[in-house]
């Protein structure tokens, strides 16, 4: 277990080897959670890259792979 202070703004630093083991770097977030035994702390996920395409084909549906294929093909 490591154990840190916090200062009168309610900052804690993580000690290193917490912050090692879960890959943190400056400027990365981490997530509290609380759970039954109290809270855990892990690092955020960062966005998926595919994010972004998340509904681009949803104007073609009801058309076939082969079809939306063979069009951009075309182009």
């Amino acid at each position: 277990m490591a154990a840190t202070r916090m200062t009168s703004k309610g900052q804690i630093t993580l000690p290193k080897k917490v912050r090692d083991t879960l890959g943190l770097q400056p400027g990365d977030k981490v997530e509290v959670a609380s759970c039954e035994h109290g809270y855990i702390i892990k690092k955020a996920a960062s966005p998926s890259p595919f994010d972004k395409y998340v509904g681009f084909l949803k104007g073609e549906r009801g058309r076939s792979t082969d079809e939306i294929v063979e069009e951009l093909r075309s182009r």
